[in-house]
């Protein structure tokens, strides 16, 4: 059933990836400018523009320009920014890993607090734990990462000692605890907000199995509650809540390229801020196209995991 999910998951990949080369092509075409006066500057004259139009094809007609720009990406050529002139491929593989690191941070964030205060709402329902739970919750996703990121920046990482780096990254020199104090407060601005979501998910979708008839039937016949609860309850609880956070995957990837601008991270973020600010159209296409596939990837992954989760759905 896995390698059966995987296969067409993977065969419809490529149309997926076509569709969004399309519709990130068409909207950058529509974006107001000319290349040709980002490239040359504004003063140069309008026979060289014309000459640079001709020379980049700019004058061909859309299908032919897209059609080229697929047989590039075929290559992995993403072609390269307005002068000065650098390969986006290679700054794309110099910044992605990082826009990863504090994606994946965010995540382990999240999950960590929608599972401790899920449970502990679905636990003591109605009681003053659950009512905590549900205050934070509604705080957090009531507040945007990037105000969240300024606020941990002036509690934290300013005064006499902070504790934690107002921006930038650690140098190698530095290692992982280095490493991981430099991404600590991005991280946290990243994961809280989507965390809160996640914990209504999480205390609903136990509080529905702990009502469950097998519960009540396994306490009767002396099985622990906590047993039930951590080897039943908790994973039959899961299969919701993977399923939403592989569609928050997408806001995570996004937020971290703003949380990036605000923490000075030279990540995703900085690149496609240059490409918007530059009207560098080849760079904004594959920063876009690069998070776009991995969101697609991502959630291929999320589906083998509700799999492995839900083993009722592999008997369908």
């Amino acid at each position: 059933m896995i390698l059966r999910l995987l296969g067409r998951r993977l065969a419809a990949l490529p149309l997926m990836i076509l569709g969004i080369t399309l519709l990130v092509f068409l909207v950058l075409q529509a974006a107001p400018g000319d290349q040709a006066s980002t490239a040359l500057g504004e003063g140069a004259s309008e026979a060289a523009k014309q000459q640079y139009r001709q020379d980049n094809g700019l004058n061909d007609p859309l299908f032919v320009q897209y059609f080229r720009f697929l047989g590039r990406l075929l290559q992995l050529d993403l072609g390269v920014t307005t002068p000065p002139s650098k390969s986006v491929a290679s700054m794309i593989a110099s910044a992605f890993p990082l826009t990863l690191q504090l994606t994946f941070l965010g995540v382990i964030i999240a999950v960590v607090l929608s599972l401790v205060f899920g449970i502990i709402g679905a636990l003591y329902r109605d009681k003053w734990q659950d009512q905590l739970v549900r205050i934070f919750s509604i705080a957090a996703i009531a507040t945007p990462s990037f105000w969240l990121g300024i606020l941990l920046i002036q509690w934290f990482a300013l005064g006499d000692n902070p504790l934690f780096p107002s921006g930038g990254i650690a140098t190698p020199e530095s290692g992982f605890g280095g490493w991981l104090n430099s991404m600590a407060l991005p991280a946290l601005a990243l994961g809280i907000p989507v965390s809160a979501s996640l914990i209504r998910v999480v205390r609903t979708s136990m509080v529905e199995e702990l009502d469950r008839d097998y519960v009540r039937t396994a306490i009767g016949n002396g099985v622990p509650y906590r047993e039930v609860v951590s080897r039943n309850v908790l994973r039959n609880a899961l299969v919701t809540p993977v399923t939403v956070l592989g569609l928050r995957i997408g806001y995570l990837l996004g937020g971290a390229v703003v949380i990036e601008m605000i923490f000075a991270l030279p990540g995703m973020g900085q690149l496609i801020l240059n490409g918007i600010t530059n009207l560098d159209v080849n760079l904004v296409q594959g920063v876009v196209l690069t998070i776009s596939v991995t969101f697609v990837l991502v959630n291929i992954v999320v589906d083998l995991l509700y799999l492995l989760i839900n083993p009722r759905i592999r008997t369908v």
